[in-house]
């Protein structure tokens, strides 16, 4: 079935809209399959290991030793160095060049909570942290109070999946650092984020770990949260709406629905150790009557599809495959099950992709375009031909 680029419900101003994308929009609802090269030329409406998004943010952790935060050409030559060694991998080194600025920071948190608790006659205890869901991408599905939690943060830790319109609400005195994840390069391990963390709420900072969708699906909020607990430090969870409930309320895909699925089971598409493999055994998952919505799964699609045959899902199950779910570069491939992994590969789809697969997709006024578009093909086709 065909490949569909849609400008979602939700309206950005013009200008912030990338002229590569608005045209690929145009050429779909004129009927033409766009190229996916070209709409993948547009900006990530995510925080990229590399972006110029990120250095910006991150700026005053790279400020170089002698040098204060207002020289700018200083910043932005370290900044450089640390964009440098984030391309080629070389995670040590970037940290390296933070963390002369992450103990001036900590230091100086430490000495303003002991001058504020003298003069209260002490007491002063740790500061707190609340794990943040963003949602999906779009800023309108934020919680009000995911809105007021992050406008009123000390320290930032945001991850690669919170889009930069959700970023551009932290309020301005609050400083941010990147602790995002790729395949291949994780600017900070796990326990690394849990140090960062704790050394900060420890110093009494107002501590923000934000997360794309909900901080605990597949989002490991739950580990953080209980190394927190365990070291006495207060931590709040704000629930984001998950990429499922999300992209699929934009496609109009009822996860549940009488008569046609009576469960929907949610899934980690990641593999052991950089594999091919899902986590999981597919024949648990080969339920017609069962919505399943795979995360990260685009790297084992290959492998996950056929299991699920395999087991008993029907090779016709309607499905979808959704990049950038919510954003204005969303792009979605729908097809039956059987036909799912090459139209993925073939219109170059890439992360963040999300994947539903049931009947309820059928349901989608989307799934009756694309039928309508691949129809039409067809039929140029043969006319193409008679001619």
């Amino acid at each position: 079935m065909a490949l569909v680029v849609r400008t979602p419900r939700f309206q950005l101003p013009p200008a912030s809209i990338s002229t590569t994308t608005t045209a690929s929009t145009s050429l779909a609802a004129a009927g033409a399959r766009p190229c996916a090269g070209a709409v993948r030329a547009a900006a990530s409406p995510f925080t990229e290991a590399t972006s110029s998004s990120r250095y910006r943010r991150d700026s005053w952790s790279y400020a170089a030793d002698g040098y204060s935060n207002s020289s700018s050409s200083s910043s932005d030559a370290v900044a450089a160095a640390a964009a440098a060694a984030a391309a080629s991998g070389r995670r040590d080194d970037e940290i390296a060049l933070q963390l002369p600025e992450l103990r001036r920071l900590l230091d100086a948190l430490r000495t303003s909570r002991g001058r504020g608790a003298e003069g209260e006659g002490g007491g002063g205890g740790p500061g707190r942290v609340a794990l943040v869901g963003t949602g999906p991408g779009d800023p309108e599905l934020l919680t009000l109070k995911a809105v007021r939690a992050i406008e009123s943060a000390d320290l930032v830790l945001y991850d690669r999946l919170v889009s930069n319109d959700v970023m551009d609400l932290v309020g301005e005195g609050a400083r941010l650092l990147y602790v995002g994840k790729t395949a291949g390069y994780h600017s900070r391990t796990q326990e690394e984020i849990h140090e960062l963390l704790l050394s900060f709420a420890e110093a009494g900072a107002n501590v923000v770990r934000l997360k794309g969708g909900d901080p605990l699906v597949f989002g490991r909020g739950g580990e953080e949260m209980d190394f927190l607990q365990q070291q006495g430090i207060r931590v709040e969870v704000i629930p984001g709406i998950t990429s499922a409930s999300g992209i699929a309320a934009e496609l109009g895909i009822p996860l549940t629905h009488r008569g046609i699925a009576t469960s929907v089971r949610f899934l980690t598409g990641h593999s052991r150790n950089g594999g091919t493999d899902p986590l999981y055994v597919a024949g648990n998952a080969a339920d017609p009557d069962t919505t399943l919505v795979v995360y990260m799964g685009l790297s084992t699609l290959p492998s996950l599809a056929p299991k699920l045959m395999k087991h008993g899902l029907p090779p016709d199950t309607p499905a979808v495959a959704v990049e950038r779910g919510t954003t204005p570069q969303q792009r979605m491939v729908f097809a039956l099950l059987k036909d799912l992994v090459d139209e993925v590969k073939s219109a170059d789809l890439v992360s963040p992709t999300l994947i539903i697969i049931g009947k309820v997709v059928a349901l989608s006024p989307f799934w009756v375009e694309s039928s309508e578009h691949d129809a039409l093909k067809i039929e140029n086709s043969y006319t193409t031909e008679a001619r």
